[in-house]
């Protein structure tokens, strides 16, 4: 069982910037995916990013919402035990729940479909005031 905590959620002013955190309790795997989605009050979940990295192949891949790219990033020197989210020109379409994922072995699916990932963390709240 992989335990996933997020941190660094906060409230910031449009155009500013917060940094969230994913860690999770063990190594998920030698092959793995990880990601961040984020749910709005009466929305769906929705995926704002992911990581997937093919140990075997040497590959490290990441995936970004059209909505974020170019505003957020996943560092790559996160440790693997780690997964942070840099957030930058926030807006408040971007206040949301984020919350981390993970998938042992990177599996089958769509990196943004919820269903393809096996462990969650509680979520850390993001407020962007105008």
């Amino acid at each position: 069982q992989v335990q996933l905590v997020e941190s660094g959620g906060g409230s910031v002013q449009a155009g500013g910037s917060l940094r969230l955190s994913c860690k999770a309790s063990a190594y998920t795997s030698a092959n793995n995916r990880m990601a961040w989605f984020r749910q709005a009050p009466g929305k769906e979940r929705e995926g704002v990013a992911a990581v997937f990295t093919d140990i075997h192949a040497g590959n490290i891949t990441t995936y970004y919402s059209d909505s974020v790219k170019g505003r957020f990033t996943i560092p790559r020197d996160n440790a693997k035990t780690t997964m942070d989210l840099q957030m930058s020109s926030l807006g408040p379409e971007d206040t949301a729940m984020y919350y981390c994922a993970a998938r042992r072995g990177l599996g089958l699916g769509l990196w943004y479909a919820p269903a393809a990932y096996d462990y969650w963390g509680q979520g850390t709240q993001v407020t962007v005031s105008s």
